[in-house]
């Protein structure tokens, strides 16, 4: 039977399912979680707050961060042993755990499970959940996948995309961010795929954070200075070469501009030393990475390794204009000329130049940022939330008619 969902179908699931009971006792699998910095750890802790606070029973299980870190008490934490990942230190993966974890949820069953990486902790949360016949859905947020090219091993990429495919498809259910993810995932051989987009904490990332104290202070700039900015990994699967490309030509016509890095990661060395005069303010959080975004005039976002990309929604609403690649949330969000400038994926050039026309453009740049905050505006969390919470009841109701081995679709089209 085909396993593809019609549009009425993930309408149902997305829009109209409510929790099958008044709470839920949920066990969340994540190998990484705050206060580590990265798109997945914030979106993990976006829905797991608030799913706490519809009262729902919540149970995180995450590798153990640090000789001190320990279980919190607003909800149940299970803490397991972590090894650092290879070129990213400041993560770890979770070790292989299904022994442990059929035991804790055979002692304490879980209305459903969700896991949200692919790692050794997420395959033995997967095999756990299949052996105790638990309804278990998966998120697919890192393109490993795409990531192998850029460190010498994309000679991996059949393998992890088959070992990807072999355990998103042992799921009821597995959240894709994007509709162009979902066909891509879909035309690849992935099944049971629901699009549940995220979103962004207006009040937080907001256009009045911008300080000119930060800028005149910290970064030596002055209001008529060009601050072109980027947030995220400093690393090669970022395609930072097209920043650095595009800056590059605005300097050419505007001497004072600045560009400036927030973020860490293994390239941070090389390009401090290609770009002396580049600002590298580190990680940031908080209120303390709101005033960062306001405070840029220009966001330039190369990336072409996002499955959504938190970082556009945060600089949309942070009032900024955005140059992109017409890829993941920018793809979905921006309308070109409207809200942000797009260039195709293959269109270097154009990215350059649509970057340009922005840092020369004073007016228009401002125009574009007051649009982009406006679409932001409506993406709000809670309604992610509701979303996120109504396929795991449809899980859970598609499990309760159907044995977990048959894995097709029972939602009337």
């Amino acid at each position: 039977m085909n396993a593809a969902l019609t549009d009425a179908q993930q309408r149902f699931l997305v829009d109209h399912l409510s929790p099958a009971r008044p709470s839920l006792r949920v066990a969340f699998v994540t190998e990484t979680y705050p206060p580590e910095v990265n798109g997945v750890a914030m979106t993990m802790a976006r829905l797991v707050e608030g799913m706490h606070e519809r009262n729902h029973d919540i149970q995180l299980i995450r590798p153990r961060q640090g000789a001190h870190d320990a279980a919190g008490d607003r909800f149940d934490e299970e803490l397991v042993r972590g090894l650092p990942i290879p070129r990213y230190p400041s993560l770890r993966m979770g070790m292989p755990s299904k022994r442990a974890l059929v035991k804790l949820w055979s002692m304490r069953r879980p209305d459903v499970v969700h896991i949200a990486t692919e790692g050794a902790l997420g395959w033995s949360a997967l095999q756990a959940a299949l052996l105790l016949k638990l309804p278990v859905c998966s998120d697919f947020r890192t393109n490993f996948h795409a990531y192998s090219s850029h460190y010498g091993i994309g000679w991996l990429h059949k393998p992890i995309m088959g070992y990807l495919r072999k355990f998103h498809n042992r799921c009821d259910w597995t959240m894709v961010p994007t509709e162009a993810l979902r066909r891509q995932l879909q035309a690849q051989g992935f099944e049971r795929l629901l699009v549940v987009s995220r979103g962004v904490d207006t009040k937080l990332f907001n256009p009045t954070r911008r300080s000119a104290a930060l800028r005149e202070q910290q970064w030596g700039v002055s209001e008529g200075d060009v601050v072109v900015g980027c947030v995220g990994r400093l690393a090669p699967e970022k395609n930072l070469d097209a920043l650095l490309a595009a800056f590059e030509a605005i300097r050419q016509r505007q001497p004072r501009a600045k560009l400036l890095f927030v973020g860490d990661g293994p390239q941070r060395a090389e390009l401090q030393a290609r770009c002396p005069d580049a600002i590298f303010a580190g990680q940031r959080r908080g209120e303390d990475l709101a005033a960062h975004y306001a405070s840029m005039d220009l966001f330039v976002f190369p990336s072409q390794t996002e499955t959504f990309g938190n970082v556009t929604t945060e600089a949309m609403a942070s009032g900024l204009p955005i140059v992109a690649f017409d890829y993941a949330a920018a793809a979905q969000l921006i309308r070109h000329g409207g809200n942000g400038m797009l260039a195709a994926l293959d269109q270097r050039q154009a990215f350059v130049d649509a970057a340009l026309e922005l840092a020369l453009d004073a007016p228009r740049r401002q125009a574009i940022g007051a649009a982009a905050r406006a679409s932001a505006e409506p993406l709000d969390w809670a309604g992610i939330v509701a979303q996120f919470e109504g396929v795991l009841a449809g899980a859970m109701q598609q499990h309760e008619v159907l044995p977990a081995t048959t894995r097709v679709s029972v939602v009337p089209g």
